[in-house]
């Protein structure tokens, strides 16, 4: 179900998750939050605000620091039909629960031969741009979206924030839920309990016929910038978000490209093996009789995250740089 996003009341990203959690946790009772810091401190982001005193301890678990036992724990919760939300205070702590997301969370279905289910939802907040250093601005999306039986979600508004969660805690299969700690405060209409985005679903964002670009996350307002500048040069840009990519829409893209010839993809993470990679990857596949030029990828630097703001700013894609990339597959000047 579905509500015309303009007719919403403007919410924050971080207003619009906590409403999804709050409407979850009163529809369905085995839905409960766990994580560090979660409850009386309300979140490193303050997403949980408030819903300790309204759900209690019982439904609004705060963790010790070990995420490796408590994501495990949730996973154990997943399987014996509740249906765990974990809030890990970054991404970059998903690393030392690896072992549990991918040997277990993301194999436990194919493993018991689709007997045994793992309805869980592992929020994660990330992203560079706070000056948070090398080890704490990682963007893993290519991590989690590499492994199969992890379904892996990426919203940049906080309509798709609120729509794509709800979607997640209803999904018998774990959800990797990645947020952009710059979204937190962007604001934007969001839907009623009842309005869920489904997965697999891209959405164009703005119409173009010269040069489609792909974005995720926060890298797609980046991308709509671009793409102003851009059409007071006369070219016009269409900006594709694939809202997830386990699973990828790839028709909508490449119906896309197929109308505009040209594709540039932009992707916070890594250029090697990234996601900008693998989205060129499958539009060459699809769509190399209609493209009229090679593919551009917009990535970070590949280097560790400076912690030196205007080093940590000069890695991260720009506007200039998408606007750059577009200019080139079109072989325009500047």
């Amino acid at each position: 179900m579905t509500t015309d996003a303009s007719t919403a009341a403007a919410v924050s990203y971080r207003e619009a998750l906590t409403q999804a959690m709050r409407e979850e946790l009163e529809r369905d009772p085995n839905v409960f939050l766990i994580g560090e810091d979660i409850g009386l401190f309300e979140g490193s982001f303050k997403v949980t605000r408030g819903l300790l005193h309204e759900f209690g301890p019982a439904r609004v678990v705060d963790t010790p620091i070990s995420e490796a036992g408590f994501v495990g724990l949730g996973i154990g919760a997943a399987m014996s039909g509740l249906r765990p939300v974990i809030e890990l205070m970054t991404v970059n702590f998903s690393i030392v629960a690896m072992d549990q997301i991918v040997n277990n969370a993301a194999k436990v279905r194919y493993m018991f031969g689709g007997q045994v289910s793992v309805p869980l939802v592992i929020r994660m907040p990330g992203g560079a741009g706070h000056q948070l250093g090398a080890q704490h601005s990682h963007s893993l999306e290519a991590w989690f979206t590499h492994v199969p039986g992890l379904k892996v979600v990426c919203p940049s508004t906080p309509y798709d924030a609120k729509g794509l969660l709800k979607t997640a805690i209803r999904d018998d299969d774990p959800v990797i839920f990645l947020e952009s700690e710059g979204l937190y405060a962007k604001k934007g209409p969001v839907g009623g309990p009842d309005d869920l985005v489904p997965f697999g679903q891209a959405i164009v964002r703005r119409s173009g016929a010269h040069c489609t670009i792909v974005a995720l996350s926060r890298m797609v307002w980046i991308a709509l910038d671009a793409a102003d500048t851009l059409a007071a040069e006369g070219i016009e840009c269409e900006v594709v978000d694939p809202r997830t990519t386990r699973p990828l829409d790839l028709q909508t893209i490449a119906d896309s490209v197929r109308r505009t010839n040209h594709c540039v993809v932009v992707d916070e993470g890594w250029p090697e093996c990234g996601l900008a990679a693998n989205i060129a990857t499958h539009v060459y596949e699809a769509c190399f009789d209609w493209l009229d030029a090679p593919i551009v990828r917009v990535n970070a630097a590949d280097v560790p995250m400076p912690y030196a703001r205007n080093l940590e700013q000069a890695a991260l894609p720009r506007q200039e740089d998408v606007a750059a990339a577009v200019r080139a597959t079109l072989a325009r000047g500047a």
